[in-house]
């Protein structure tokens, strides 16, 4: 028998509330035929809501053991209870990048742009050392 550890729905209408279960995968959601509630989760808190997850971790754990899977949302649970790991973040394919052309354009811009902020610092500080130069010649030539 596959069983699995997940919320089956309670409450009223706008008004949920979920039991966390373990029962055959094979059963519908609400069917009734549970194995056992371990916890109960209420959406209706506040995240920080110490009442919107309770699990008996100790069921959980015993459970866990004989092979039960955990659905996406109790595996959520479980991973903040610190019952398990999270899962790793999938790699991204590189759909989501520009084109090589693109990147190439953008790169040779970049260089450009650096290229002419050398050459106006370069300017200014010939300019500067101009400013200098003419204003030590002059002192020179009152000195004398």
């Amino acid at each position: 028998m596959a069983t699995v550890i997940r919320l089956a729905r309670f409450g009223a209408k706008k008004r949920p509330y979920y039991h966390v279960v373990v029962t055959d995968s094979r059963n519908a959601r609400n069917s009734g035929n549970i194995l056992e509630v371990v916890g109960k989760y209420d959406p209706m808190q506040p995240r920080d809501s110490e009442k919107r997850v309770i699990l008996k971790l100790d069921e959980v754990k015993a459970w866990l053991a004989k092979g039960a899977k955990p659905s996406d949302r109790v595996y959520k649970f479980l991973v903040k209870a610190g019952l398990a790991t999270a899962k790793p973040i999938p790699v991204q394919t590189k759909k989501h990048l520009q084109s090589e052309k693109t990147q190439m354009k953008i790169k040779d811009k970049a260089d450009k742009l650096a290229k002419q902020a050398e050459e106006k610092a370069a300017a200014e500080a010939a300019a500067k050392a101009a400013a200098e130069a003419p204003a030590e010649a002059a002192a020179e030539t009152v000195a004398e």
